[in-house]
């Protein structure tokens, strides 16, 4: 299986790091092909130009770096997502990412002439998974902050474009949370992803 992930953090030392490395280990042990797109190491550019507006209305990206990773999506059977929830969003390079790569033409189009219903164009990729953390607790992200990153992500891009297969897998507390408590969930995210199929 070929799994591509996207990745967003810029400190090497931090957790959600530590869960690349981990899903990394799970995929290789299982002998599954990787790609990753690190947005940060790549300098990814999440500002949509002038350019990037008029490319989005004629379905035609123009950021090379956009091509690329849409020649690299085009091969993937599995998309993987993980970054930290900041102010109970994605980080700008996530983001930036979401609204220059997950674009008419390249991931989805539209099916009717009001361009409300879509469909998705990479047929290749059979699943999403998305990996967060964050440091607030659970029941609070939902029931007070309205659980933003589902909305946007998993309800309002992936489903909206007919992914059927989605998960989210949420790390909360990470900050509070014993060191063996992390490296539990390292170890179930390795075992995760070393029995992906």
């Amino acid at each position: 299986m070929k799994v591509v992930i996207v990745f967003n953090h810029p400190y090497d030392g931090s957790f959600c790091n530590a869960i690349l490395q981990a899903a990394l280990k799970g995929l290789q042990r299982a002998s599954h092909e990787i790609d990753l797109i690190h947005l940060d190491k790549d300098n990814f550019n999440p500002i949509m130009t002038s350019a990037d507006l008029k490319a989005f209305r004629d379905k035609k990206p123009v950021d090379p770096k956009v091509i690329e990773y849409k020649e690299r999506l085009e091969k993937a059977d599995h998309l993987v997502f993980i970054f930290p929830i900041w102010w109970e969003l994605m980080p700008a390079l996530m983001k930036g990412f979401v609204d220059k790569v997950i674009f008419p033409g390249v991931m989805y189009d539209y099916t009717n002439a009001g361009n409300t219903l879509m469909q998705p164009l990479m047929p290749n990729i059979k699943s999403v998974t998305m990996i967060t953390t964050m440091n607030t607790p659970k029941w609070l992200y939902w029931s007070l902050f309205g659980n933003a990153i589902k909305k946007a992500m998993m309800l309002g891009t992936f489903w909206k474009m007919g992914y059927k297969n989605r998960k989210w897998i949420s790390f909360n507390q990470v900050k509070m949370v014993t060191q063996e408590k992390r490296q539990q969930w390292l170890s179930q995210i390795e075992h995760k992803f070393s029995s992906l199929n």
